[in-house]
């Protein structure tokens, strides 16, 4: 969690930087998509932390950070940027988690086809292993049989 705070307040510095050296909020864009990752890998982490107040001292600084970016997109930007920014992460989340739920339903299905395919076999085997103790059992009670 302490790679992504750091991430996430360099990605911070740099926005804050550009703004002030005059730059415009688009010139701060890679940093911004690497603010707003990092507080998302933050998060995630966050959750299954066995430390409460590493995470809860991290997401409160990523908070205030947030609220000073938000002031920026406001005052630098064009009416609406912020609300329209929102919007972007909401569809860029959901387009995340849709394209790792198809590579899971991928790989359930790969799973699904190989075991298939490994049952097959393994009735074909038992099949095949079955006709030939028939055929044994057989064959013993023709060549036994006439003695």
């Amino acid at each position: 969690m302490l790679l992504e705070l750091a991430a996430a307040n360099a990605a911070f510095a740099v926005i804050k930087e550009t703004i002030a050296n005059g730059g415009d909020i688009m010139s701060a864009g890679q940093h911004i998509f690497k603010f707003f990752d990092s507080k998302s890998e933050i998060s995630k982490k966050a959750s299954g932390s066995g430390s409460e107040s590493e995470a809860f001292f991290a997401l409160e600084q990523i908070k205030q950070h947030e609220i000073q970016i938000k002031e920026i997109f406001i005052y630098q930007g064009r009416p609406g940027l912020w609300d329209e920014w929102l919007s972007f992460q909401v569809e860029a989340r959901k387009t995340r988690e849709a394209v790792a739920c198809a590579i899971v339903l991928k790989k359930r299905k790969r799973i699904r086809a190989i075991k298939d395919v490994l049952t097959g076999i393994t009735v074909f085997l038992l099949g095949v292993t079955g006709i030939g103790a028939v055929a044994l059992l057989v064959w013993i009670v023709v060549t036994k049989g006439g003695q």
